[in-house]
């Protein structure tokens, strides 16, 4: 293609006749100073008028293009050990995990207090995970994540007593100091201490309202009631966690703190009107979306009096793709809560638990209850077009996108 040289008395002139001809004004060439204007020439030293070339491929779109489809359905999943490699329990790295990881190799794996023996049993699983999901599929390093709000009721590691780490009250008392650096230390020694150990996401904080006080699946585990106060303090703590190389991961979307029952035995409901729930139970999701937050969990929870689908949030595509994409702006990772709750395995199958959660807009599923239905389930449905792979690959690029931002593709 030949260059294209443009004169600046040539550009002034067509970008004076293209005004003249749209407003029918034959007067307007006749401005002083064009005549006058000096034309600048393909000369030495100038920079002639060339087509951008394509934007070099980012990382993650590299990996992504060199996956096959299993290999990226597989990285939509986040899962236990114990899903994963079948065992009762899991504290090794070892041939069960390197052939569970041969056959299915994981986005993601979470552990519990089941996992940890000792400091550095656990530094050595971690270590070893990764290793060996490095070695797998398209060679992607996994996410290695715990529950790490805080405070006496939800933390993994302060409370197992195996790890010399500072220990914080409830986060309720955290957010009765009404100071946000405070959250903001938290968010700091929690995200220091897990990617000291070999951890890389936390999911934590929790920005549940907590609006209902007979709400006893939240409780103490909220910065409170006022939607400001949390918002602000949730904000505080991602940005101090993301600060550390630690992904945060707020929960539960669309809140958690109305409700009245408890997501792990069954279906729970958020009665509130759609203008209050917007107003407040969005408030610390919208603060946690504007500090960068790369993850939000979205709950088992039924809104009746706003999605009105008679779906959990986590199969909803009006909550996922409308509310939470659409209305909140977010671009990161939606993962679902854990696929084993009775919300979830009193009413679906794992396969087609799974499907509906990525055909609804969800992009990293939570330990379901049988990884491999579930993983199956959405290979069968991509091959009969019910799920597309296009929009396994937004799901997959997303995912690489945080790994890569977290040092992962590295």
């Amino acid at each position: 293609m030949d260059r294209i040289v443009i004169s600046r008395r040539h550009a002034v002139a067509a970008g004076v006749m293209g005004v003249a001809l749209l407003s029918g004004c034959d007067a307007a060439l006749e401005a002083p100073g064009i005549a006058d204007a000096p034309e600048i020439t393909d000369r030495p030293g100038s920079s002639p008028v060339v087509e951008n070339p394509d934007p070099e491929p980012t990382p993650a779109e590299k990996a992504l293009a060199r996956m096959t489809l299993e290999q990226k359905v597989a990285q939509l999943f986040f899962v236990t050990p114990e899903g994963l490699t079948g065992a009762s329990v899991a504290t090794v790295a070892g041939t069960l995990t390197a052939d569970a990881l041969a056959q299915i190799p994981v986005g993601g794996l979470v552990y519990f207090s089941q996992n940890l023996e000792s400091a550095q049993q656990v530094r050595d699983l971690l270590s070893g995970t990764a290793a060996l999901c490095r070695d797998a599929g398209a060679g992607i390093a996994p996410f290695l994540g715990v529950d790490e709000e805080g405070g006496p009721l939800v933390a993994r590691i302060a409370n197992s007593g195996l790890f010399d780490v500072p220990r914080f009250p409830n986060m309720a008392d955290i957010g009765a100091t009404g100071d946000p650096a405070q959250a903001a230390a938290v968010g700091t020694a929690i995200g220091t201490y897990l990617h000291d150990i070999g951890f890389n996401v936390d999911f934590a904080p929790d920005a549940d309202v907590l609006t209902n006080p007979s709400n006893t699946a939240i409780g103490a585990r909220s910065f409170g009631a006022d939607p400001s106060l949390v918002a602000s303090m949730v904000a505080a703590e991602v940005e101090a966690m993301r600060e550390t190389g630690t992904l945060p991961c707020v929960k539960h979307f669309p809140g958690h703190g109305d409700t009245a029952g408890d997501s792990h035995t069954g279906a729970v409901y958020a009665e509130r009107l759609r203008v209050d729930i917007e107003a407040c139970e969005f408030a610390p999701f919208r603060a946690a979306i504007e500090s960068g937050c790369p993850f939000v969990m979205v709950g088992h929870i039924e809104t009746p009096n706003f999605a009105g689908d008679g779906l959990p949030a986590s199969l909803s595509p009006i909550m996922m793709t409308d509310v939470l994409r659409g209305d909140l702006g977010f671009e990161g990772i939606v993962i679902s809560d854990s696929f084993a709750m009775g919300a979830i395995t009193q009413n679906y199958s794992p396969a087609d638990a799974a499907v509906r959660f990525f055909q609804a807009g969800g992009d990293m599923l939570l330990m379901p209850a049988d990884l491999r239905a579930a993983y199956q389930g959405v290979l069968d449905a991509v091959h009969a077009g019910t799920l597309t792979e296009e929009r396994v690959d937004k799901s997959v690029l997303r995912i690489l996108t945080a790994k890569d931002e977290a040092g992962l593709l590295a």
